[in-house]
This record gives structure tokens, C-alpha cells and sequence, in this order.
């Protein structure tokens, strides 16, 4: 890759990245915010991005909004917090009057507590919905009929009898909508036999097939799907944009951004049983790349791929693990069931430990993005 090329890469990478971490950083810190401030807790801070504050103003519940220098993420800090970890500061909250200590986070009963940390995921799936469902109503979504136009040679489709022209209806008696839809089940369905009815000819016949399990190439790395071998129409005649109201957007959104979730539970699971590759976990720099590729697309692309990391960033905040939403939420199970909260020495070595697998995390993440990128430019 040129020098000129890489110019223009970054040109097109970095603001798109941006422009997707902030909105999806925003709204997982605005769901803690809300949730916050309707649960009469103070928030001292709201910041987007961390480091050295370039701007800010305080609001009139006395919150201080701050843009930092380097905007790569951001946090809430209510009042009692050490940091914008959401560590406990024992010292200033034994130190604080009655009054001022029941405004504190750490002041709230437990479901309160448990109630503003599940709100930040959960705003980050509500995002993704919004997303996909402007997306959907704004440009529609181009449907590709599900006909058969070749099957490869020495496929698991051509050993299953397929045949060029064959219109697929069902898969396992769901009705199939789209070449796209039927491409998601059987990527889903690696080694799985999966039953397909066809009409051929006008006759519907029925045919068994089990998706052999490949490595695809994709821009986040090599990912094991279901493959069968067939190819989709490029007909005109078999290519349409729909277009749909806002119900029907929103029935759409809610359902993709559910795939989104099983997919991702799918290969999570699929690293514990040796069928997936670690390939595809992913850092900030190939989020970045991908972002600027998908700028280049278009407006409605990148919304979808800020709609996908949210989603994401959602789920990993769920890992119950300390330091994220996810370890906190396992804190409060423990103190509900125990009646008290766990001593602080143990919340602070919890907290240690979370650290330490987060870092690991992003350093193997980073790792991959950097192999990724010098085979890119080797």
C-alpha cells in the first residue's frame, strides 16, 4: 500500500471512527445518566472522552459536562465515585454528612444501584433499535429473491441434488423472504442438516443438506461459517429495494439487532468448543478501518456498523467481570443475596483483577489488529 493510499485510509478511518465511538460511548454513558438522575443520585461529571478537559459547562443540577482531549470513550462519575471506574471512594463517603450521602450512588438500596449500571447496555441495544429502524425507513432494504443461479461444483449443494433455477421457500418449513435471509440460516447452521423446500419448475420438491463448516474471509478476520455452495440471482427481475413504514422498520430493527446478539453468543460459545478463531476479535484500529470503508459506502452503511458496535460494546459491558457493568451487576446479586454489601478489600481485588483482564483483552484485541494490518500491507 502507497503512502498516498494510507493517507487517504486514515483520511476516511478516523473521523468515521470517531463519529461511531462517540455515539455509541454517549448513549451507554447517557443511559447511566438518566437512570441516575431519575434515581435521585448527584452526577458530579459527564464526560466525553478522557484526559485533560478542552471544554465544559455545569448544568443546573451542579453536573459538570466536559470534552476531553482524547475522545475514546467517557464516563459518569456520581457522587461517591473515586474515578470514572465507579470505584467506591470509602474515604470521602465515610466522611459525608447523612443528607449528602443519600444523594451518593453508593447511598441508593441495591436495586436502584443494580438498576443505573444495567441501564447503560441496555441503552446501547435501544440505540442499535433506533438505529436499524431509521436506517430501514429512511433507505429501505434491498431484497435479493432466493433463486438459485449456479451451484459449485463438488459442493455440499451439488452433492444435495441443487439445481440452477431452483426458488427456495422454506428452510426447516420457515418461509425464506430473501437470498439474504437464507444466507444467515445457513451460515448459522454449520454442520447441521437443514431441510429446504424448492419449487423447480413449477414442482416443489424437497431437499436435505448439511452447511459445511469454511473459514470467510471478513474485514474483522477469518470467520468459520456454513457454507452449501450456491450462488445468488443477478437478475434485475430478482433485485429490489423495499421499503417500509415505521411498524414494520421497527419489527426489522428489533429482529436484526436480535440476530446481532445470537450471533454473537453463537461464536463466543464456538470459542469454547474449538470451532471458532480468535481471529475475529477486534480492537479500535480495525474498527477504525472498517468504519472508513464503510463511510465510503455511505451514510445508511456506517449507521449500521455504529448499530453492530453498540450492540457490541453492550454485550461485553455484561461480562461479569469487575470493572464492567457486567461485574458490578454480580456485586449486587451477591450483596442481595447476603443481605450486605462484600468488604471492601474484596471489591477492591475484584477490581484489580477486572482491570487485568480488561488490558489483557485489549492488548490481545490490538495484537490481532496489528497482524491483521502489516499482512494487509506486507
Amino acid at each position: 500500500m502507497t503512502v498516498a493510499g494510507i493517507a487517504e485510509g486514515l483520511a476516511w478511518s478516523l473521523p468515521a471512527f470517531l463519529f461511531v465511538l462517540t455515539i455509541v460511548v454517549f448513549f451507554h454513558e447517557l443511559g447511566h445518566f438518566l437512570v441516575g438522575r431519575w434515581c435521585g443520585v448527584k452526577v458530579d461529571a459527564f464526560s466525553v472522552g478522557f484526559g485533560p478537559e478542552l471544554f465544559g459547562f455545569n448544568d443546573r443540577h451542579g453536573t459538570r459536562w466536559r470534552f476531553a482531549l482524547l475522545p475514546l470513550g467517557g464516563y459518569v462519575k456520581f457522587h461517591g465515585d473515586a474515578d470514572g471506574s465507579s470505584r467506591p471512594d470509602a474515604e470521602a463517603l465515610n466522611a459525608m454528612p447523612a443528607a449528602e450521602r443519600q444523594v451518593s450512588f453508593y447511598g441508593q438500596p441495591v436495586w436502584k444501584r443494580a438498576a443505573i449500571v444495567a441501564a447503560g447496555p441496555i441503552a446501547n441495544f435501544l440505540l442499535a433499535i433506533v438505529i436499524f429502524t431509521a436506517v430501514f425507513f429512511t433507505f429501505g432494504r434491498p431484497v435479493i429473491e432466493p433463486r438459485i443461479a449456479g451451484v459449485q461444483a463438488g459442493s455440499v449443494a451439488d452433492a444435495a441434488g441443487f439445481k440452477s433455477g431452483d426458488f427456495v421457500l422454506s428452510i426447516d418449513g420457515a418461509p425464506v423472504k430473501s437470498f439474504i435471509d437464507m444466507s444467515k440460516v445457513i451460515a448459522a447452521s454449520a454442520e447441521t442438516e437443514l431441510t429446504f423446500e424448492v419449487d423447480r419448475g413449477g414442482v416443489r420438491q424437497v431437499i436435505r443438506a448439511t452447511p459445511e463448516r469454511k473459514d470467510v474471509k471478513t474485514p474483522f478476520g477469518n470467520h468459520r461459517v456454513g457454507r452449501l455452495g450456491v450462488q445468488a440471482s443477478a437478475a434485475p427481475s430478482d433485485i429490489r429495494v423495499e421499503t417500509y413504514g415505521v411498524g414494520e422498520s421497527l419489527q426489522l430493527a428489533v429482529a436484526e439487532t436480535w440476530y446481532v446478539v445470537e450471533r454473537t453468543g453463537a461464536y463466543v460459545g464456538g470459542l469454547f468448543r474449538g470451532k471458532e478463531t480468535v481471529e475475529q476479535i477486534s480492537g479500535p484500529i480495525r474498527i477504525a478501518e472498517v468504519s472508513g470503508a464503510v463511510a465510503k459506502i455511505g451514510i445508511d452503511a456506517l449507521l449500521g456498523l455504529a448499530a453492530i458496535v453498540s450492540i457490541s460494546i453492550g454485550l461485553i459491558n455484561l461480562v461479569p467481570v469487575p470493572l464492567l457493568d457486567g461485574g458490578h451487576l454480580l456485586f449486587y446479586a451477591i450483596e442481595a443475596v447476603r443481605g450486605r454489601p462484600l468488604s471492601e478489600r474484596s471489591q477492591e481485588m475484584g477490581f484489580r483483577v477486572g482491570l487485568a483482564l480488561v488490558v489483557m483483552l485489549m492488548l490481545f484485541a490490538t495484537s490481532n489488529d496489528l497482524i491483521h494490518l502489516f499482512g494487509k500491507w506486507g
